[in-house]
């Protein structure tokens, strides 16, 4: 099974990718109108998630924590949803999915905020290896 870390920078970059032809099909046809949700899909599904990743791949303790898989799929939630919504905003279809969206988004953070105080950043003290022993005299 993959860890975490790679589920988040695996998905991160395949938001990245998404995001790379999208920005190209706005540039080729001059038309920017969506740039917004564009923005967001970056910057949630590739930065922050990544971010997420890394924090992840730093912290073994934090990775094994059920919370992380939890972390993950209301993060990939958030994309999914806010991305589009910002799509039906901009083009007048409502906001409904994308104040959902955000708040899948803020959820999110929070529980990354709520991971990094519980779990602090990197391996502790029991991960790390342990003193050499001194010798008996």
């Amino acid at each position: 099974m993959k860890s975490i870390a790679t589920w988040f920078f695996g998905t991160g970059a395949l938001f990245a990718l998404c995001g790379m032809v999208w920005g190209i099909q706005m540039s080729a046809t001059q038309d920017h109108t969506l740039s917004p949700a564009h923005g967001h899909l970056n910057l949630i599904g590739f930065v922050a998630m990544s971010v997420f990743g890394a924090y992840y791949a730093l912290t073994p303790r934090a990775a094994a924590a059920r919370i992380a898989s939890i972390h993950y799929g209301l993060v990939t939630a958030a994309v999914l949803v806010l991305t589009p919504g910002i799509v039906l905003a901009i083009t007048g279809q409502g906001e409904t999915v994308a104040k959902l969206g955000s708040v899948l988004a803020v959820l999110s953070m929070a529980i990354f905020v709520f991971v990094v105080l519980r779990h602090g950043v990197g391996a502790t003290d029991q991960m790390r290896a342990e003193p050499h022993a001194q010798p008996a005299e």
